[in-house]
């Protein structure tokens, strides 16, 4: 398959995909650092060719989860598009009841997957896909509804994408992960001023 041919960049070997993967989900994450709504169609791009390459790989829970991001960024991107004016959905923080039943289900969703992926699949990292995985269910809910507390999951998500993708041989996407994880600090902090903006006006 074209797509798949081996490229060498410098002392590193791709493949044209992962690049065309990488190149979407850069725009698709500094989008969301923006709160741009470009944040979704690129997204479903870079998370639709990735259900492909995390297949073939072997990493068959972040290959699902990524099923997940197609159809939650659709869901995103109505939701950030309904309403007038007055209506449109604002950055907010999580009430304490999200809070303790989103990061609550952390252990069960990561139990589920784990066992699936020990269990049902050859998959080389059961653990490591499932804990990212979930980190990524849970970030992306979030994400949908402007909580900016989504940058904490993303953050911790792509921390550990980084060694899991570099381990697999994925350098290039390692080095996405690596970039993703500092737009998220960045992307999380300009949230933040917003949050505290929105918050003034409402005052």
């Amino acid at each position: 398959m074209f797509f798949n041919m081996p490229i060498d960049v410098g002392p590193v070997r791709t493949t044209l995909i992962e690049l065309i993967a990488v190149a979407f989900g850069l725009m698709s994450v500094w989008s969301m650092k923006k709160e741009s709504i470009l944040a979704f169609p690129s997204g479903i791009i870079n998370t639709g060719i990735y259900v492909y390459i995390c297949f073939i790989q072997k990493l068959y829970a972040l290959a699902g989860i990524n099923v997940f991001f197609v159809l939650m960024s659709v869901y995103g991107w109505i939701n950030w598009s309904k309403g007038s004016e007055d209506e449109i959905l604002r950055i907010s923080k999580c009430t304490r009841k999200q809070l303790i039943l989103n990061l609550g289900a952390i252990p069960l969703f990561f139990g589920i997957l784990w066992m699936i992926l020990s269990r049902l699949t050859d998959s080389n990292v059961p653990g490591w896909d499932a804990i990212t995985t979930t980190f990524y269910i849970i970030g992306m809910w979030f994400l949908a509804w402007k909580k900016i507390e989504n940058w904490w999951l993303w953050i911790a998500g792509d921390t550990i994408s980084i060694f899991l993708f570099g381990f697999e041989k994925l350098y290039f996407s390692s080095l996405q992960y690596f970039v993703f994880t500092i737009i998220a600090v960045f992307g999380y902090l300009e949230w933040k001023k917003k949050l505290i903006s929105n918050e003034s006006t409402v005052k």
